[in-house]
């Protein structure tokens, strides 16, 4: 339970925004929808709503005067009916007209309304996605999806129950008192109005009683879809350890803790309604008894008697859904505002104001990656980058070696501009990686991870990702220069094989090569290759570092590797070790130095400290 609460801080930890600042900010949300014809969409649909509530106060009226012509009795029976007839299809008429006014609104103003939803739920995901890396490290995945959908559902609701709801249900109140109290009588205004507002403010009273039971089971709802998403995503390592009923039981915890508050939620809701009923049934009695004491006086007619109660009734029943309405109004704030909260996180990465886009150079001879006094530190980490100095020139393989925690895969973040650094600079091409627009960027580097997340989409669609307008031809060139082809062509669906989620359809070494096949067809000026070949067999791995050698031609790459022996021929050789360079060389140069870094791990790797010349 405990997890349930911590998960719901996100949604649940206020009572919700200002009211003014929350309306101001479904306001800007509308006004960003781009829907058709937005403001004559909204005036009409807002005059077909008042206007629904205008006539269902006359509706009433048209009838007690019906009621009050049969009642008479005066003159020919005929034309008594013939009365009778007109003022009870008048009266079917204004119902009619009432009743279809809100729903013509509803159908005008349905295409702003859609698109509110449509363009707060893209800007929320789009912004989600622009967010820096230690945001989404920080987050579950599954918690995230859920506010941003909640939140922008909350805006479709808002706008469809403050509109169109309880705004219009006002101003039939004040009509309904209006009408009673002028055609009637002061004290039945009266009446219409005290009921009115002790239905209001008990309704509201509970309402708040039962949002802490509504808190509670939204965060057991968000933690059940937390571990839910969890598992699913991590389904191989849940069943590598046998632990597929570990897993169903955590979620049946969680489910039960949802079941537990939803109960809570429920029997309030019961409360709730019943208190309503009471308070609804006690003012009806009492309009109709004062109508039937000023019918024997003889200030009323039979009809006055029913279209007084009739009016009350129609009063009542958008009241029927107020507890309701309240309840979501605040917890629809709630989500809106925990989606806003998502979409004014600043980027901790983001492009400059003056950011220009990263010339290519003319030749083929890659771009050059300079680190000028980089330093680094995680939050999460004791260690970080220190002092980080060197110079990739343009077309040559850079390697990056030493033990895990070194500092490496920061490197390669950094280059990425996943992150920036907190002290020194990155230079491509000489110039500063924060003065350059992030897409040009990003298109001028490719990176060959050690663990290649692939979409559920086919091997066709994965290897294009890099270059979504790339030819057919193209992507099977970089599957044939990727060692891929061949087992492409065995396949039954050939490209359009599907990898399944996350690619786990794949063995571990044919990800990495649909990794390595989409990071060629980029043609990038910098390839980095973060254990590219790490999930190979030694035949395959041979194969594709002499495709790597060759795609390495008119690039600069950065390779991270633990085996030395697959970054032997590289230009120069950087040893990581506390987040710095204790040492840097050609292969040759550092074997040589008695009591290196280095030199002691080729010979760990090399068996019995033999040495070993690089193929």
């Amino acid at each position: 339970m405990m997890k349930a609460q911590q998960a719901g801080t996100l949604q649940d930890k206020t009572d919700g925004p200002p009211m003014l600042q929350a309306l101001a900010d479904l306001s800007r949300l509308v006004a960003r929808s781009g829907a058709s014809h937005l403001r004559l969409r909204l005036a009409f649909a807002v005059i077909l709503t008042l206007a629904g509530k205008g006539l269902g106060v006359l509706a009433p009226l048209v009838l007690g005067a019906a009621v009050n012509k049969l009642a008479a009795g005066q003159g020919a029976a005929v034309a008594m009916g013939w009365g009778f007839a007109a003022f009870a299809i008048g009266w079917t008429l204004i119902r009619f007209l009432s009743a279809s006014a809100p729903l013509v609104s509803d159908v005008v103003f349905a295409p702003v309304r859609a698109a509110a939803q449509r363009a707060t739920a893209a800007e929320a995901f789009a912004h989600a996605l622009s967010l820096s890396l230690d945001f989404h490290q920080t987050k579950r995945s599954g918690a995230l999806s859920r506010t941003m959908d909640r939140g922008s559902r909350a805006v479709d609701f808002l706008l469809r129950i403050l509109a169109f709801n309880l705004v219009p249900t006002a101003v039939e109140l004040a009509l309904a008192a209006a009408v009673l109290g002028g055609k009637y009588d002061w004290r039945f205004g009266a009446v219409a109005v005290v009921v009115v507002v002790i239905y209001t403010v008990a309704t509201f009273s509970m309402s708040n009683w039962r949002l802490e039971h509504r808190r509670v089971m939204n965060a057991a709802d968000s933690e059940a879809a937390g571990v839910s998403v969890d598992a699913l995503l991590n389904y191989e390592t849940v069943k590598s350890f046998g632990a597929e009923a570990r897993a169903a039981q955590t979620y049946d915890r969680a489910l039960g803790d949802y079941t537990q508050a939803s109960l809570k939620a429920n029997t309030s809701l019961n409360l709730l309604n019943g208190m309503q009923a009471l308070i609804m049934n006690l003012g009806l009695g009492v309009m109709a008894v004062m109508a039937g004491f000023e019918a024997a006086a003889g200030r009323m007619g039979p009809g006055d008697v029913t279209a007084a109660v009739l009016i009350m009734i129609s009063l009542y029943a958008p009241l029927n859904i107020l507890g309701f309405a309240y309840r979501e109004i605040r917890q629809s704030f709630i989500d809106m505002e925990e989606m806003l909260k998502v979409t004014r996180q600043t980027p901790q990465v983001a492009d400059a104001p003056d950011a220009v886009d990263l010339p290519r150079p003319v030749d083929a001879r890659g771009a050059a990656v300079e680190f000028e006094h980089v330093g680094f530190r995680h939050d999460a980490r004791a260690n970080g980058l220190e002092d980080v100095s060197f110079y990739a020139a343009p077309g040559t393989t850079t390697a990056l070696v030493g033990p895990s925690g070194a500092g490496k895969s920061t490197i390669v973040k950094l280059a990425l501009r996943l992150l920036d650094p907190q002290d020194g600079r990155v230079l491509i091409d000489g110039h500063d990686a924060r003065q350059v627009t992030q897409a040009s960027l990003r298109a001028a580097v490719a990176l060959v991870p050690q663990d290649v997340a692939l979409f559920n989409d086919s091997i066709a669609a994965n290897i294009a990702f890099a270059r979504p307008t790339a030819s057919e031809a193209e992507i099977w060139a970089a599957a044939e220069a990727a060692e891929l082809s061949d087992f492409i062509r065995g396949l039954p669906e050939g490209m359009e094989t599907r990898v399944g989620e996350r690619g786990l359809k794949l063995s571990g070494g044919e990800r990495q090569r649909v990794g390595i096949a989409r990071a060629l067809l980029a043609d990038p000026c910098i390839l980095i290759l973060d254990e590219a070949t790490s999930a190979l067999d030694s035949r395959t791995e041979a194969a594709i570092q002499k495709t790597l050698r060759r795609a390495r031609s008119g690039r600069t790459t950065l390779v991270v590797a633990h085996r030395l022996s697959t970054v032997a021929d590289s230009d120069q050789i950087l040893v990581l070790k506390a987040g710095r360079i204790v040492e840097r060389g050609a292969h040759h140069e550092l074997v040589a130095r008695q009591g290196g870094e280095y030199a002691a791990l080729w010979r760990k790797q090399t068996r019995g400290g033999k040495s070993a010349q690089p193929a």
